[in-house]
């Protein structure tokens, strides 16, 4: 479905990945892992069209997503769930929800999913008519995943979707994870959460200095003796 070939991507000097190939297949739930400034962020960027590569080759069900707009990538069902929630504050639980479904005509399926995100995550049901600033910070990041899942996602993309989060939203939000993809969903999840995301992957990669060190199944990964190290050479690396 999705495939990064050679990818390379700077920031004027500062080269952010070189070299990456990366592959999801239809239906997988595909996690890249890598400690801060390893490159995660910048990968899935290259995928929705914000950042493009300097080089090599990315297509998605064989378009070239390097010479196709942000908005026809989201058109394609390539859904991104930044890193920071980046929820509209001022907007009711209802109306993200309703802004992730704006590109979709068909209002009894829309009203059908927004009943279905509330029975993913209640607590959203129970807040539909506060304003999102209101929200806890896990109630944030249940809604922001919500809203992309309301955009029909055909490939949906996760950036640290645990990230700050009490140990018990964190559970939550990894059993939504594990029910997307029981459906179907294919995930593409950055996560610094190695534990949890190597649980539910079935292949993953590992980013050290925008390079591939590591790849394979989830349970290869858990097991091999260089994962630890992985993070630690990547840490040296961005003090």
């Amino acid at each position: 479905m999705l495939k990064l070939e050679s990818v390379d991507v700077a920031y004027g000097h500062v080269q952010a990945l070189t070299g990456v190939s990366i592959e999801v297949r239809d239906g997988e739930l595909v996690t890249l892992l890598g400690a801060n400034g390893a490159g995660k962020s910048s990968a899935l960027m290259t995928v929705s069209g914000i950042v493009r590569p300097k080089a090599g080759a990315l297509s998605y069900d064989g378009v070239d997503l390097s010479k196709t707009s942000p908005f026809d990538i989201v058109k394609l069902g390539v859904i991104h769930c930044p890193e920071g929630r980046r929820i509209f504050g001022g907007l009711t639980v209802q109306e993200n929800l309703r802004m992730g479904a704006m590109r979709r005509a068909d209002a009894p399926a829309v009203r059908r999913d927004m009943e279905w995100v509330y029975s993913l995550f209640p607590v959203l049901g129970q807040r539909r008519r506060q304003a999102g600033s209101t929200l806890s910070g896990g109630e944030q990041q249940m809604l922001a995943i919500s809203r992309a899942l309301m955009a029909e996602p055909r490939l949906l993309m996760l950036d640290e979707p645990s990230l700050g989060l009490a140990p018990l939203v964190v559970k939550a939000i990894f059993q939504v994870i594990r029910e997307l993809h029981r459906r179907g969903v294919t995930i593409l999840l950055v996560e610094q959460n190695v534990r949890q995301a190597l649980a539910v992957a079935d292949r993953g990669y590992v980013l050290v200095t925008g390079k591939i060190a590591l790849e394979g199944t989830g349970a290869d990964l858990r097991a091999h003796p260089e994962l630890e190290q992985a993070y630690l050479s990547t840490a040296k690396a961005h003090p």
